[in-house]
């Protein structure tokens, strides 16, 4: 079991495939992109199929979330998919991604053992999509939200970050094309998470705004706590159901009292939060030929020192040192 001082358990493990990405999103890094991991740093396949081994047989970890990066760009996913599948007991398992490439490659995950798909998508618009991500594949992405839709990667969930001056009228159409299409629409408040360090709290959309900006055209009724659980999203039901629209406050409204997440990096840290700043050397121990047992401690002992919240309301925050392509959001 992953426990920490404050009695939070992690059922949850999210790893990352990878520090690279195809797209240069501005709210996560600078359009000449990073310095990228070098190839003998990342995790092999064999390594993150055992630690995550080692987390779900001798950690209580039940679910998995594969990210980026783009994870899509990893050369074995589709394998590290099928034997994950394998496991005893199973994994719940779900995947991140910028939705390029996936019309490719839905089927096959769907194949291996996949289980759904978390698909980012800021806007409707092509041009304002080329001047967020400073790529021009916006089609790419909607065919393969439909691809993963077609594939069974139910029930396929959309992420998007509202912007000022670029997307922050959005919020309306968004999810008026996202209950149209069958897919859950997820909004994300923006998070000190890029590489140039840019973000600032008085220039974000917050969760308010979101949900003032779709109660213009929607009624939006609220789900209650006790069907969030530990998820990040709260979530409305829309105009009466079935369809709900979630909110991710993780600036305005944190919810870390509740995480029940631990994180994985492609170079094989541990981080017990997206906005940790220390990290715990896995990598290290399996390649000195720890056993299982070993590891499964360390990791125990990383999660024990888990600090209460990201503490992004505090005046001293600190941004990581790490964007969020190298940390897996």
């Amino acid at each position: 079991m992953l426990i920490d001082t404050y009695g939070r358990v992690a059922t949850d493990l999210r790893v990352s495939l990878t520090d690279r990405c195809n797209l240069r999103c501005t709210y996560c890094m600078p359009e000449e992109g990073l310095q990228w991991l070098a190839k003998p740093d990342l995790l092999t396949d064999d390594e993150i199929v055992r630690l995550i081994e080692i987390a779900v047989t001798g950690l209580g970890i039940e679910e998995v979330r594969f990210t980026g990066g783009e994870p899509l760009l990893r050369p074995g996913l589709v394998g590290i998919v099928e034997r994950v599948a394998a496991l005893a007991p199973r994994p719940q398992m779900s995947l991140t991604t910028n939705g390029i490439g996936l019309k490719r490659t839905a089927a096959a995950l769907k194949a291996a053992g996949l289980d759904r798909v978390n698909v980012s998508l800021d806007t409707l618009r092509p041009d304002v999509f080329k001047t967020l991500t400073r790529r021009d594949r916006h089609k790419d992405v909607l065919e393969g939200l439909e691809a993963a839709h077609e594939a069974g990667l139910t029930p396929v969930k959309v992420n998007s970050v509202l912007m000022p001056g670029l997307n922050a009228d959005e919020a309306p159409d968004l999810l008026a094309w996202a209950v149209r299409h069958g897919y859950e629409l997820r909004f994300i408040e923006q998070m000190p998470l890029d590489a140039q360090h840019g973000w600032k709290r008085d220039g974000m959309v917050t969760a308010g705004d979101i949900l003032t900006s779709l109660r213009t055209r929607f009624e939006l009724t609220e789900e209650g706590a006790g069907e969030r659980g530990s998820a990040p999203a709260e979530r409305w039901i829309v105009d009466g159901g079935p369809q709900r629209v979630g909110v991710i406050a993780s600036v305005t409204r944190p919810f870390c009292s509740a995480c029940d997440r631990t994180r994985l990096t492609a170079d094989g840290q541990v981080r017990t939060c997206l906005f940790a700043t220390e990290e715990t050397d896995l990598r290290a121990a399996l390649r000195s030929g720890a056993p299982d047992e070993e590891i499964a401690r360390i990791w125990r002992v990383a999660m024990w020192g888990k600090k209460a919240g990201a503490g992004l309301d505090d005046p001293s925050f600190v941004q990581p040192d790490r964007p969020m392509s190298a940390i897996g959001g």
